[in-house]
């Protein structure tokens, strides 16, 4: 698998888009996830990262998307957010990158007014419906686990249900290393996504509450779970995922730290296929 990271890690921490995607290419990653909003990126911004992505010989693998209004019970908010993520299936598309990285909402009111049941199935048929659209530009769609209670898709056995479900070539797995740990799912469990997992993302965490520091931060226990990832055979990338740098004009080495520990963990794995760690001290 390739190594990469989303770009919001320099973004979150007041560096711009360029400059950001020339460190992640001059610390070593074979690729970068773009985080940005499809429905007001500038044409500027686009030949922007194209350029810079093409120049520094880092391919655009994933565009991740928070569209928790997907499951809205208003159908005006779906149709919104329908014709949004197609906004970005349409970016993905035209960045050459493999897949969209859906993050879906949250059951409302505690699951106590409306029916779970019917916020499951609006996940279903707007999903199928990005599928279709996703499939006429060859897009994949990867879903996120998330690890809080109420989360539509907050552990492996949901996500399986999910895709199963959805019953559609394009809508597929996204498999969060620290979100399992949260959500309380062991690497063993990772067997039910076989054939469902496209991309991976990997940070680490304290064990109680969401964290996405860099590996060795934390207490997540990697081995296991790389070793489980690499058994699935899944041709694609393992994305660091990183929030806040507690210290924002150390960003860079704090990126550096996480390049450096992903790639040991990968490389002792042997889950890593593409080029070695360069230009660090």
């Amino acid at each position: 698998m390739k190594l990469g990271i989303i770009n919001s890690a320099f973004g979150q921490a007041g560096v711009d888009t360029v400059t950001g995607l020339k460190h992640i290419a001059r610390i070593g990653f074979d690729c970068v996830d773009i985080f940005t909003e499809a429905m007001t990126i500038t044409p500027a911004e686009k030949r922007a990262i194209l350029t810079t992505c093409e120049a520094q010989n880092l391919p655009i693998i994933s565009l991740p998307v928070v569209a928790v209004g997907l499951i809205d019970f208003n159908d005006p908010v779906r149709e919104f957010h329908v014709a949004r993520c197609k906004k970005f299936i349409d970016l993905a598309a035209e960045f050459g990158a493999k897949n969209i990285l859906l993050v879906l909402g949250e059951y409302l009111w505690q699951r106590e007014v409306i029916s779970p049941d019917d916020q499951w199935n609006w996940a279903v048929e707007t999903c199928r419906e990005l599928g279709d659209y996703a499939d006429s530009k060859s897009i994949d769609i990867a879903l996120e686990l998330e690890p809080f209670r109420l989360s539509l898709l907050n552990n492996i056995s949901e996500m399986g249900r999910f895709i199963k479900d959805c019953d559609h070539a394009r809508v597929r797995a996204n498999i969060d290393i620290s979100h399992l740990v949260l959500a309380d799912n062991g690497p063993e469990q990772l067997a039910q996504l076989s054939g469902q997992a496209i991309h991976v993302h990997i940070s680490d965490c304290d064990g109680k509450v969401h964290g996405d520091l860099p590996p060795g931060r934390g207490i997540v226990k990697f081995a296991p779970y790389l070793h489980a990832i690499k058994d699935l055979n899944i041709d694609g990338t393992v994305a660091i995922e990183l929030e806040y740098s507690p210290d924002p004009a150390k960003i860079v080495e704090w990126v550096e730290e996480a390049y450096r520990e992903t790639a040991r963990l990968m490389e002792l794995t042997g889950l890593r296929s593409c080029r070695p760690p360069q230009n660090l001290p």
